[in-house]
């Protein structure tokens, strides 16, 4: 009670306390409070704090285990530095930022599978995407979509938000995370921050806990929040999987199988480089061309643009 007396009338705690907090041990260890949490990554990405203490911190943090009260805490924080430009009738695609290692990036190929959409498709509300990217986090060390945006002319439907412009103070970070290598905090939200100010956002989660977890954190941000299962974790899929949606205040699971809409992908590369990413986007095959055209058909579902995913795949085709 004493210190949240402190945090209203401007009190800026010792660094140190939020250390303690979260590395004394299991037995001395306790949650932080959302103010605490705020207060703690407000202080990092001012980077009032040693470089030593943030590394301590983040590591002792996620060894911890976070809660939902404390990941709430460090994205209001985040919030309060970012940089906004609204993209009117978006979705954002939450992209992970410790890149791909084993398939490829699809997304420059929705710029015209878009495009042929609603050349087609006229009655449907436009739906533009909306991707963030910057310098590669940990821990896989893959390709960023920063790398392969970078690589194509920009279009009419994808829009991307380059960190380094609108939160740098998170982007500063890059050097430190990278150099102890580990997953922290930031990783889990950091991928659904939202720039942009999408009505509606999609993000994915490879550990079923996490599901929850996203639908909770960012239940005010958007009008409505995927989770999906893609490869890597991340939100493009590859193969069969599933994605959740929250619906009157019930989490709920749909599944979907490639092969009832005739896509199919085989392929998997063993840490995937940059050129053989940007070889499969300027020379796709039908395979490819599919496997993209399915990804659109489930984000014109996730945006409210489709009642079905068979409907979607219908329009596309």
């Amino acid at each position: 009670k004493k210190e949240l007396k402190r945090y209203k009338i401007g009190y800026i705690m010792n660094f140190k306390t939020f250390i303690k907090a979260v590395g004394t041990g299991p037995k001395g260890n306790r949650d932080l409070s959302f103010e605490e949490s705020f207060e703690a990554v407000c202080q990092i990405l001012k980077q009032e704090a040693t470089q030593a203490q943030i590394g301590a911190f983040l590591i002792a943090w996620r060894v911890k285990l976070e809660t939902n009260e404390e990941f709430k805490g460090a994205i209001k924080a985040l919030k309060s530095f970012i940089k906004y430009k609204e993209v009117p009738d978006s979705l954002k695609l939450g992209y992970n930022f410790d890149g791909r290692d084993t398939n490829p990036y699809l997304f420059p190929l929705y710029e015209d599978i878009l495009d042929n959409f609603f050349k087609k498709n006229s009655d449907v509300r436009r739906l533009n995407l909306v991707i963030s990217g910057d310098f590669v986090q940990p821990t896989k060390n893959g390709i960023s979509t920063k790398d392969i945006f970078t690589k194509f002319d920009k279009g009419q439907y994808l829009h991307y938000f380059d960190r380094v412009e609108f939160l740098q103070e998170l982007s500063n970070l890059t050097n430190l995370r990278n150099e102890f290598g580990l997953r922290t905090a930031f990783n889990t939200v950091e991928k659904l921050l939202n720039p942009s100010l999408s009505e509606y956002g999609v993000c994915g989660a490879f550990h079923k806990p996490y599901v929850s977890k996203y639908l909770e954190m960012f239940k005010d941000d958007f009008k409505s929040i995927t989770v999906i299962r893609g490869n890597e974790g991340d939100i493009e899929v590859f193969k069969d999987s599933k994605f959740w949606q929250k619906e009157d205040g019930e989490i709920k699971e749909y599944d979907f199988c490639l092969k009832d809409y005739g896509v199919s992908y085989s392929k998997v590369f063993e840490n995937i480089t940059l050129e053989e990413n940007l070889n499969i986007l300027r020379n796709y095959d039908d395979e490819i061309l599919n496997l993209a055209k399915f990804n659109v058909a489930l984000y014109l579902l996730f945006a409210s643009r489709v009642d079905s995913l068979d409907e979607a795949w219908q329009r596309l085709n």
